[in-house]
């Protein structure tokens, strides 16, 4: 790990001998907080699949977008980021802060290395609330049990799980914790959300080897599915315009090239 960014507290939960997906991800955005074993498997799977690194940017030029939309356009005060990854430029809370200062953010994570470094995004403004708790995407009442400590639960609340999904290897089970989750917010509710893909029209024909390289090399194992298949996590949710897109063109400029990563806002009704 670059100097200045040792881990300290909890470093024993730490296995920094197999590559690690938020320490890998932070890799191809740039960040510092990563160890040789996630550049040299990063740099493997970009050797393989070129535009990973598009991909990892473009969700996070989604993150911002989405972010400042809600809570722009559509007065979102509450958001619940689940698999929030590495702290870096720009968070979730960050933004809707920036934008209203009284905005509440819960981020949500289980990742040793994002215990860690959770110290970092422990920050607010004067008049909103961040916090962090350590959960599992695997346990949707946890979460939202939790969440409700920080976030009233009474208001709608932006729940964001962007690149979380795809860890999750059942795809029933991935629909219900997003079934489980939305159900435990009000109408007016948000689901942000985005997820890799294999279908070929979006340039995802070569995840398929990419993953089946990082399952075998790296951790938590991972998974890609078709356009009909994410769409279905959003059943009962409406589309916000464009709808389910590749996160690059999620209302980003006309010239913007598609990734194999969708993305999508949709509100409860």
């Amino acid at each position: 790990m670059s100097e200045g960014h040792s881990p300290t507290a909890g470093s024993a939960r730490l296995n920094t001998s197999v590559a690690h997906n938020a320490r890998v991800w932070n890799y191809w955005i740039g960040g510092k907080d990563n160890y040789e074993v996630d550049q040299r498997v990063g740099e493997h799977v970009a050797g393989m699949f070129p535009v990973i690194r598009a991909v990892a940017r473009a969700d996070r030029d989604f993150l911002g977008r989405a972010v400042r939309h809600l809570a722009g356009e559509r007065g979102i005060r509450q958001f619940l980021d689940v698999g929030t990854g590495l702290p870096t430029v720009d968070n979730t809370h960050e933004i809707a802060q920036r934008i209203a200062p009284d905005s509440r953010i819960v981020y949500v994570d289980n990742d040793p290395i994002v215990l860690v470094h959770a110290r970092s995004l422990l920050t607010s403004s004067a008049e909103g609330v961040t916090d962090y708790i350590d959960a599992d995407v695997h346990d949707p009442e946890a979460i939202v049990r939790r969440a409700g400590d920080t976030l009233d639960l009474r208001q709608p609340v932006a729940v964001m799980m962007l690149g979380i999904l795809n860890f999750v290897l059942d795809t029933g089970e991935a629909r219900e914790i997003v079934r489980r989750i939305m159900a435990a917010v009000p109408s007016g509710s948000h689901l942000v959300l985005t997820h890799p893909t294999h279908d070929a029209e979006v340039g995802g024909e070569g995840n398929a080897a990419a993953m089946e390289f990082w399952n075998a090399n790296a951790t938590p194992p991972i998974t890609a599915r078709s356009h009909a298949e994410i769409a279905a996590f959003l059943d009962g949710l409406e589309l916000v315009e464009p709808g389910l897109v590749p996160c690059s063109q999620w209302r980003a400029g006309s010239d913007a090239a598609a990734v194999p990563q969708y993305g999508a806002v949709a509100v409860k009704p």
